[in-house]
């Protein structure tokens, strides 16, 4: 199903495996980002069309760096993460096939695998830097589970928009595909559903073409200086 006409389309996910779900377990707190309720992995990866697939190369583990243009929280600096554990590319690859990414060139993917945590005294903050662009291409927002948990709605918005043109709360087994230049969004805080602990765990890959060097010590090097590549 290749995006609206809006820029954007909720598709349904095939089913994972038991130690996709047993590696949410053992993520390490993200020390950047959700004020101790996020838990991370990251990892990067070449694509390259073949035949009718898409081969995924695993790049050399890299801090993680983005323009502070994008990201006011996290952005302009170096966000060192461990590499993820378990094989995420046969999901990423629905995501590719449904996107319909160009194969005349090779493209690179960040893919952020995260928990956010969130009880009675304590919600979980998604988007802490606010209604934003990732700066890519396009973006996938994969939902594998909520446990006990309310909030957590996606908003989509036109750039400029006093409201969101699209709200939804992505159920386990989702996934929303989107232009992430044509749209901003935001992901409203995770609440505990009755006061004790919860936890939403998604994975997040955002799709660059290769030529636009979203990987490297260049394009490492205009993002801590918040400059274009």
């Amino acid at each position: 199903m290749p995006l609206n006409s809006q820029g954007f389309s909720v598709i349904d996910l095939p089913e994972v495996s038991p130690e996709i779900f047993a590696s949410y377990e053992a993520l390490p707190v993200d020390d950047y980002m959700g004020n101790g309720t996020r838990f991370k992995r990251f990892d990067q990866y070449r694509l390259s069309p073949k035949d009718d697939t898409w081969h995924f190369e695993l790049l050399p583990h890299r801090d993680y760096t983005t323009y502070k243009t994008f990201n006011s929280v996290g952005g302009g600096m170096r966000r060192g993460y461990e590499p993820i554990e378990v094989d995420f590319t046969p999901l990423i690859a629905v995501g590719a096939e449904a996107l319909g990414l160009d194969r005349s060139e090779d493209w690179q993917i960040n893919v952020h695998q995260n928990r956010t945590r969130a009880d009675g005294g304590r919600p979980g903050p998604l988007t802490p830097e606010g209604v934003h662009h990732d700066g890519h291409e396009f973006v996938m927002i994969a939902v594998f589970r909520r446990e006990n948990v309310a909030g957590g709605e996606t908003r989509l918005w036109e750039p400029g928009a006093d409201a969101p043109f699209w709200e939804g709360t992505l159920d386990p087994g989702q996934a929303v595909l989107l232009d992430d230049r044509a749209l901003a969004h935001d992901v409203t805080d995770v609440l505990s559903a009755d006061g004790g602990p919860g936890h939403r765990d998604i994975v997040i890959v955002a799709f660059s073409r290769w030529s636009e060097k979203w990987y490297g010590d260049d394009h490492d090097e205009a993002a801590l200086a918040d400059r274009p590549a």
